[in-house]
């Protein structure tokens, strides 16, 4: 399980809290950092754990084996779990980890195609299957490259990056990731922060090929549905759009979205009292030393929620 480093490892098990004899979904297994983790720190806990990446689901066979019956692993998209979980006869979580985003191992090697740090194939299917990258960049409009650049990307040169991009390939189709990331970069002013230039078009074009957001929204309902009273849910975002989604949903969960206006007749109306409660009103970060040691965490945010105990 090398070149995995697990992101607020820490931080994320005291959140989750896990007990003996409870049951626990982390929802995106990669490397087996945070499983590993919660099956140490409850040794009587069932955890099942998911990941849409065949890849991620092969490598944790030996932790599968190592915890087993405790870890059972499912390949499939966390957004599905209701039906993955309902199919093995499991209908409440007393909680459940999200670390969103693409992972170390998907990052490091260069034949999927996620990273522009090593020439390989313009890819970026986590499942293998389905339009890749390259599919995207080579056949749709202008006008939709330029809204996925600047929509999923936060590229102020998105129109310009797809104008480019569509003029190319009336010549040569894009079939790497180098070849793409030497045109972006051709396009957009160096950043005095130094952060590559090809970047946001790649995160965009990751998102979209993943539907990560998406992901994200029905990942958030189904597990909201699925916690049981008392039951935690913990979410680390590292883009903004992630963290976000995972912000507003956990603040209407819990209530915390604020009232109607007086002047309007609704709000005479008397508010379901929340069924959450969140537990962080502020996103916890990484400390110095982690983002020392591994500068991908830099990003990371926590948030977590709680579903409350039912009414009497």
């Amino acid at each position: 399980m090398t070149g995995h480093l697990p992101v607020m490892l820490a931080e994320v098990v005291a959140t989750l809290a896990p007990r003996d004899d409870a049951t626990y979904l982390d929802c995106t297994f990669g490397g087996g950092g945070y499983a590993r983790a919660i099956l140490d720190s409850a040794p009587r806990c069932t955890l099942y754990a998911m990941d849409r990446d065949p890849d991620a689901i092969a490598r944790g066979a030996a932790l599968a084996a190592r915890y087993a019956p405790r870890l059972q692993l499912i390949e499939g998209r966390f957004g599905d779990m209701l039906e993955h979980l309902a199919a093995r006869g499991i209908t409440a979580l007393d909680g459940v980890v999200m670390d969103l985003g693409v992972s170390s191992f998907q990052l490091d090697q260069a034949e999927r195609g996620f990273s522009f740090r090593a020439d390989g194939p313009l890819d970026m299917r986590m499942e293998k299957e389905g339009p890749s990258a390259a599919d995207l960049v080579n056949t749709l409009p202008e006008s939709e490259l330029a809204d996925i650049l600047f929509h999923l990307g936060e590229e102020r040169f998105a129109r310009r990056i797809a104008r480019a991009i569509v003029e190319r390939r009336k010549e040569q189709r894009f079939e790497t990731t180098a070849d793409l990331a030497a045109l972006v970069r051709s396009k957009v002013p160096r950043d005095p922060s130094g952060i590559d230039g090809a970047t946001r078009s790649f995160q965009a074009l990751r998102l979209a090929v993943n539907d990560e957001l998406g992901e994200v929204e029905r990942g958030l309902a189904a597990a909201a549905r699925l916690l049981a009273p008392g039951g935690r849910l913990v979410v680390v975002a590292f883009h903004s759009l992630e963290d976000r989604i995972a912000k507003r949903f956990m603040a209407e969960a819990a209530g915390r979205t604020g009232g109607a206006s007086r002047h309007d007749p609704g709000a005479l109306a008397a508010r379901a009292a929340p069924r959450f409660r969140l537990l962080t009103p502020r996103a916890l970060r990484p400390g110095p030393a982690e983002t020392s040691a591994n500068p991908r965490a830099r990003s990371a945010r926590l948030r977590a929620l709680e579903r409350l105990e039912e009414a009497a």
